[in-house]
């Protein structure tokens, strides 16, 4: 395999979202030296953490908690965000019909959920640091929620998502993901749903239910297959894909949730090693609530992992053409090769 330095520029498209990605082999250090420049383990003081155990009081009203009973010490609890995206509250409003008030069709009022899922009552373990048992608890307190706001009509879209570090828009160090749920569909998935219907309608399969070539293959368990995406938009992208067919994340049962928590657990450990534990986000990208039946066939949920080791600068704000300087067949193999102690 060429390495980057000996390679030509390329252009490629995303068969999931549309987009088309650059990949720029001149912009490149050799990708087994690709690591982040800090570590995203700076630590805010945990004495003054609201997510640590004991300090409850200093949290928004809880949702609940993992396990149960209240006179056994939570491993997970699920809680409103202190500092809400959007306001649940207005469901409430016996006036609320969706409108802007103004008769203007592209105004909504700013109806939504927005919580917080904290992973560990310990500030010094990240959700990596966890058993795959464990992560797998986690993933079913994601499901858990989602069905729960899935009860309310308005709701069209819920986005669960993690952002690990300061530069990743973490703004605490204690382990947390979150969950917000939208009375819209944004026009990410609309694009994302909208291309793997026009591949399902052109070659009559799901296009993730395709299984990707070896070279861009990183590992596999018994029901998912992680992968650096033929088309990523970032340098060691990882998306993890269930092999069944699957539009809804929620769909999942206990045992594929404990096996998604093994295979999320080994590729955060790969990155965390190779690239010098970076920042990253990462996104479960499922089907909006009401998927039609005709679309049923086409669309298929993954987790998506993305390190933040590079910035997005104007061209990429302006055209939404990422530049990535690692080939992705680079970046599956460097992945492939980290040893991980499970």
């Amino acid at each position: 395999m060429m390495t980057s330095q000996n390679r030509l520029p390329q252009l490629r498209k995303d068969a999931i979202t549309g987009r088309w990605v650059v990949f720029s082999p001149a912009r490149a250090k050799r990708p087994s030296d690709f690591k982040s420049k800090a570590p995203a383990t700076a630590s805010d003081h945990r004495g003054r953490c609201p997510f640590c155990s004991g300090n409850e009081h200093m949290c928004a009203p809880q949702i609940f908690r993992v396990p149960p009973d209240p006179s056994s010490d939570w491993k997970i609890r699920v809680i409103e965000n202190l500092y809400p995206a959007l306001d649940r509250n207005l469901l409430k409003d016996a006036d609320f019909d969706g409108g802007g008030g103004g008769g203007d069709a592209d105004v909504l009022r700013g109806f939504g959920f927005h919580d917080v899922v904290i992973e560990t009552p310990d500030h010094s373990v990240h959700l990596s640091d966890l058993s795959p048992r464990e992560v797998g608890d986690v993933i079913l307190a994601y499901k858990k929620r989602v069905e729960q706001l899935l009860t309310f009509d308005s709701i069209k879209y819920v986005q669960v998502f993690k952002n690990h570090g300061a530069s990743a828009g973490a703004s605490l160090s204690h382990s947390h993901s979150q969950i917000i749920a939208l009375p819209i569909v944004p026009s990410n998935v609309s694009a994302r749903i909208e291309c793997l219907r026009e591949h399902f309608d052109q070659t009559g399969k799901c296009c993730l239910c395709e299984v990707p070539s070896n070279e861009l293959l990183i590992d596999e368990s018994a029901h998912f297959v992680s992968f650096v995406p033929f088309a990523a938009s970032s340098p060691f992208e990882i998306w993890i894909v269930p092999r069944d067919h699957s539009p809804h994340f929620h769909e999942l049962d206990d045992n594929k949730a404990a096996d998604l928590g093994g295979l999320l657990k080994l590729m955060l450990r790969k990155i965390s090693i190779q690239l010098n534990d970076p920042p990253f986000n990462f996104m479960i990208q499922t089907s909006p609530v009401h998927t039609s039946v005709s679309e049923l066939g086409s669309t298929h949920w993954y987790l998506q992992i993305v390190p933040q080791l590079t910035i997005v600068a104007g061209f990429e704000v302006a055209t939404g053409c990422h530049i990535n300087p690692v080939f992705p067949e680079e970046a599956a193999k460097v992945l492939r090769e980290v040893h991980v102690q499970m």
